[in-house]
């Protein structure tokens, strides 16, 4: 899909050509700035009660008098900012799919121009309308061929509008790939295919890339991870990347995935019921993956490392058992009380591995815990740091991205769950504070540099009749990284 700016008048909208135009209201009607073969239209239609100015309410038509566009879209927006933009673009463009429209053009009917960030949620609302998952489904229906998308503005905005576009589009192809990784099922997107997408990222874009087996893992002494893969035939892999976009001596940021293709439990087993969904497991892996790939594109002056430690947690007759002891590769010792909490497990290794690379910070992105979905729903992503600057830095950049966060304590109270006589510390607590005991328990693995935990279980994938990868957190972790890059 290509995005154009594109330099017009409001009165001008009404000799545009696309196949369709899509003009987002604000509420207000005051502030309206229409071409008066509209604006009548429109004010009729409010008159006579076929639009209501609500957000999210939309008026369809067909050839109206005095447009050169075959198809109007009217959409109501709250108001101008980014989130209630994309929320009005989204409603627009759903009387249009199915259409024949190609070619779109959006305009925003407010008072003053769009910026950047409104370009940025336009990508963001055109690409997820046209996404349709088809590697393992053959018959799903074609995808919507919208082949390119303006925005209008005036002359004065054009460049900043330029720039949201470039952003928005880097992001939109990481939050696909990170899609496109967590939609395959477990028997397709196994450690190895993670290991392949990284490998196709570094030679698409001149990035460095190893990837770690068995052996070399054993060597490094990683008992935790090793652990966990016990049970599968599925080897493990610990994929390293690295986008070097900085001098050499600047710190860089590190990134670490949870990458279980796919979680039974283990031992500890789960449920049947929606089990199917731990193909989302490796949500956090995915989502590194996106970030590099909107990184590479956009190429931020900076240093960024990802590790992901990969591999599937299955039942078998060496897999790991509840009331085992595991060395970890920072020496401390856990003892696994529950074998379905495997993600702490290959995270922590990781992030004693990234010690190695003296980071300016380090955030691991995990489908971590049921508690976070039941303290935050599928809303806003659960942010734990004992970092103040580090937190705050997240959290700005999840509300620029439209990709919320929330921060949730990590007193060191709550260390009392994971005492046990048997190791160093149990790999899980009770069941009150769930996600700040594996928040904790994660905390011990980090004391030697700045870290955050960003903890995804609620909000890497949808369930029931949408069900499927979201693609989150890409645009937050993007535009952390962006914003800590300097100029």
């Amino acid at each position: 899909m290509d995005f154009k700016t594109l330099i017009t008048t409001p009165n001008d909208l009404a000799t545009q050509r696309g196949d369709a135009l899509v003009v987002v209201l604000p509420v207000d009607k005051s502030q309206w700035r229409l071409p008066k073969a509209l604006a009548d239209v429109v004010q009729d239609a409010v008159k006579h009660g076929d639009l209501e100015l609500k957000a999210g309410k939309t008026l369809y038509l067909h050839r109206p008098a005095g447009m050169t566009a075959p198809r109007v879209v009217a959409s109501v927006a709250a108001n101008g900012e980014p989130k209630a933009f994309r929320a009005a673009v989204v409603a627009a463009l759903g009387p249009l799919k199915g259409t024949g429209v190609k070619q779109l053009v959006v305009a925003w009917a407010g008072q003053d121009e769009p910026g950047a960030a409104q370009a940025e949620a336009l990508v963001a609302a055109a690409a997820d309308a046209v996404y349709v998952y088809r590697h393992t489904k053959p018959s799903a229906p074609a995808a919507w061929n919208l082949a390119g998308v303006q925005l209008a503005c005036g002359k004065a905005a054009a460049a900043e509008v330029r720039t949201g576009l470039a952003r928005g589009q880097a992001i939109a192809e990481g939050v696909l790939l990170a899609r496109e990784c967590a939609n395959r099922p477990g028997n397709h997107c196994t450690p190895s295919y993670l290991a392949e997408q990284a490998r196709e990222l570094a030679s698409t874009y001149g990035l460095q890339v190893s990837v770690l087996g068995q052996k070399e893992v054993e060597k490094l002494g990683m008992g935790s991870f090793l652990a966990v893969a016990r049970g599968s035939h599925e080897p493990l892999k610990f994929i390293v990347l690295r986008y070097d976009g900085a001098a050499k001596k600047d710190a860089p940021i590190v990134l670490v995935g949870k990458g279980i293709t796919f979680d039974t439990g283990g031992i500890s087993i789960k449920p049947a019921a929606e089990m199917d969904e731990m193909k989302f497991d490796m949500g956090g892996a995915a989502s590194v993956l996106g970030t590099f790939r909107a990184v590479a594109e956009l190429k931020p002056k900076i240093n960024l490392v990802g590790l992901i430690p990969a591999c599937e947690n299955m039942p078998g007759g060496s897999a790991i058992k509840p009331g085992d002891v595991v060395t970890s590769l920072s020496g401390q010792t856990i003892e696994i009380l529950n074998t379905d909490a495997e993600g702490r497990l290959i995270l922590c290794d990781a992030l004693t591995y990234a010690e190695r690379f003296k980071p300016a910070a380090v955030v691991d992105i995990a489908t971590l815990t049921g508690a976070c979905v039941v303290a935050l729903g599928h809303h806003h992503s659960g942010l734990f740091s004992p970092s103040d600057e580090l937190a705050q830095q997240l959290l700005e950049a999840s509300r620029t991205a439209l990709d919320p966060a929330w921060r949730l304590p990590l007193d060191d109270e709550y260390d009392e769950g994971l005492k046990t006589n048997f190791a160093d510390m149990a790999n899980v607590g009770g069941r009150p504070g769930g996600a700040i005991t594996a928040a904790r328990f994660l905390r011990k693995f980090t004391g030697n540099f700045t870290w955050a935990h960003l903890d995804i279980a609620g909000t890497a994938w949808k369930s029931g009749a949408a069900k499927g990868a979201t693609g989150r957190p890409v645009p937050l972790l993007t535009h952390f990284v962006l914003a800590r890059a300097p100029g």
